[in-house]
């Protein structure tokens, strides 16, 4: 009997020290790799685990991600939506987030979504107005006119807002950055390469996957 209790005593012994190891191998943290946001921000596809990537044409680190991020997201499997949410603090990148929103609008974003990064960080042209992002999409044979009218219109007028609306609440500090579910932030800076970025939210669609089979 003695030695029954001995045994179960030991166990109840390892238990907080057997959660305490668990925690530690737990490969990235909150407040170290990435931030969990003070409230979350509706996702486009409650269906779906969504990833978010906030970025800027301007961005010359958005422009060199690229080619890291392309290959990654079309590798995601089926329960993730992907989706880019232009940044927006500044008057001329509400412009260039009318520019990603006219292109996706007319279904022309596989088109211009390269040339209009190679434009500002290769070409250092500031597309600082709608008369240059017009003559961008016009030498990409998107029609000038019907550019304009979407351009202009009251749908893209409402997308931007809805981005710059969120900014605050993704608690954007840079970009590109990474958000999971509407839930984590990730940033470059925390992870110390934007490889390092990846992996993170990595682990965190694996994180929100497991918690909605539970």
């Amino acid at each position: 009997m003695r030695h029954y209790l001995f045994n179960l005593f030991f166990a109840l012994l390892l238990l907080p020290m057997a959660a305490c190891h668990a925690e530690t191998d737990e490969p990235y943290k909150a407040g170290v790799n990435y931030e969990i946001l003070p409230e979350p921000v509706a996702t486009a596809d409650p269906a779906k685990i969504e990833v978010v990537e906030v970025f800027w044409y301007g961005c010359s680190h958005c422009f060199s991600f690229e080619p890291k991020l392309n290959p990654w997201v079309t590798a995601l499997p089926e329960d993730v939506n992907f989706v880019r949410v232009p940044a927006i603090w500044h008057p001329i990148m509400k412009l260039h987030a009318r520019a990603y929103f006219t292109a996706r609008a007319l279904k022309v974003l596989d088109k211009l979504h390269e040339p209009i990064f190679e434009a500002m960080n290769l070409k250092k042209q500031k597309l600082g107005s709608e008369d240059e992002i017009a003559d961008l999409f016009e030498a990409q044979g998107v029609d000038r006119e019907r550019f304009l009218k979407v351009f202009n219109s009251k749908g893209i007028e409402m997308a931007v807002d809805l981005a710059a609306s969120k900014q605050p609440r993704y608690r954007t500090q840079g970009t590109p950055e990474i958000v999971v579910n509407g839930k984590y932030r990730i940033s470059s800076r925390e992870n110390g390469s934007q490889e390092g970025m990846l992996k993170v939210a990595a682990y965190l669609i694996n994180k929100e996957r497991s918690a909605i089979q539970q």
